[in-house]
């Protein structure tokens, strides 16, 4: 069998280890130029996906500079689409195709996907029946990115040298003594004592996505985990009320929602909700807090010149409109972008 023109590698990287340096270059021995999609490649920084899809790409080239300047091996980011499969394909096809486009010869490319079945995260590899497939017999080693993630994020951080190459491993030398690892560490801790407080779950959550001319409601969360990133208004159902009603809830509790006569009553800003879009919102590692299925509410507020007056309360630091178009995935706190690309039809 020829030689597939391009090979396609997905991985997080979180960090880059031996063991996917040793399935980086075997495919390479397989395919003329492999591409690596670098996923969840604009999530904010959280204790599970701490280092940008910029400090990754770079983690790649420390290991992989000749292949790099030969041409051969190829970095892009790839962004997460938790609730749907397809909107994940068609971004890996739409950055494939752009680097593939046509083989040398003028024929179409072929391409090969590459990596290991390891996990129930690897079901992607079935997900492109038109590609080829390169099965890497197994990890090299017996370790993950999770495992040097554990070691790493503690009190006295370990930087494990024998299984990370030599620039990577200096890199998070370096990055230990930083104030993004302090946050990072800090937020790890926290969600190491979540489950001891208050369990695994599953718990149950009510989320409001309001929207007003071309506006969206969001909070800027006051404490960990996600301190300082925005957040749909929302939070836990109380064991007494209705999901729907610990929307309306936490949207007034959270903004202070108002109009010229004063804060909006429930029963008006209940009236807002369109029930037919309202959707659960329930991928498993959708919090590292635990198990926590949200219901999400769409508020369609009505359109006019003076938005609603919000402010923000409860344990939301700041509660501000924000235009649509102004809004980027690496703002949000877990897969809030996710619900809004959904619910908003962004």
């Amino acid at each position: 069998m020829a030689k597939a023109d391009f090979g396609v590698f997905i991985g997080r990287f979180q960090p880059l280890h031996i063991g996917h340096e040793h399935v980086i270059r075997q495919a390479l021995e397989q395919v003329d130029r492999l591409i690596v999609l670098v996923g969840s490649a604009s999530t904010a920084r959280n204790p599970r996906n701490p280092f940008t899809f910029e400090e990754r790409a770079a983690m790649i080239r420390s290991a992989f500079a000749y292949e790099i300047a030969e041409g051969r091996l190829l970095i892009e980011p790839l962004g997460d689409h938790l609730y749907s499969d397809t909107a994940w394909v068609t971004e890996v096809q739409r950055r494939v195709n752009a680097l593939a486009g046509e083989a040398a010869g003028g024929h179409p490319a072929r391409v090969a996907l590459t990596g290991y079945g390891k996990d129930a995260s690897s079901y992607y590899l079935k997900l492109f029946p038109e590609w080829s497939n390169i099965q890497i017999n197994s990890q090299y080693g017996t370790f993950s990115s999770s495992d040097v993630r554990k070691r790493y994020f503690q009190r006295i951080p370990e930087v494990p040298g024998t299984i990370l190459s030599a620039g990577v491993a200096e890199w998070m030398e370096e990055f230990k003594m930083g104030p993004a690892f302090r946050t990072l560490l800090e937020e790890a801790e926290y969600l190491a004592d979540y489950p001891k407080k208050w369990g695994k779950g599953p718990f149950v959550t009510a989320d409001a996505v309001v929207i007003q001319s071309g506006h969206i409601l969001l909070v800027e969360r006051g404490n960990a985990p996600g301190k300082g990133l925005l957040a749909l208004p929302g939070g836990f159902v109380d064991h007494d009320e209705r999901i729907r009603d610990a929307a309306v809830r936490e949207l007034r509790e959270e903004t202070g929602i108002s109009d010229a006569k004063g804060q909006i009553p429930p029963a008006m800003l209940a009236s807002f909700i369109e029930d037919s879009r309202t959707r659960v919102f329930d991928a498993p590692g959708r919090s590292l807090r635990g198990r926590v299925i949200t219901h999400a509410f769409l508020f369609r507020l009505p359109e006019r010149r003076e938005l609603f007056q919000v402010r923000g309360l409860d344990d939301a630091a700041h509660a501000q409109w924000f235009r649509l178009g102004d809004l980027k995935p690496g703002m949000f706190f877990e897969d809030h972008w996710s619900i809004i690309e959904e619910m908003a039809d962004l």
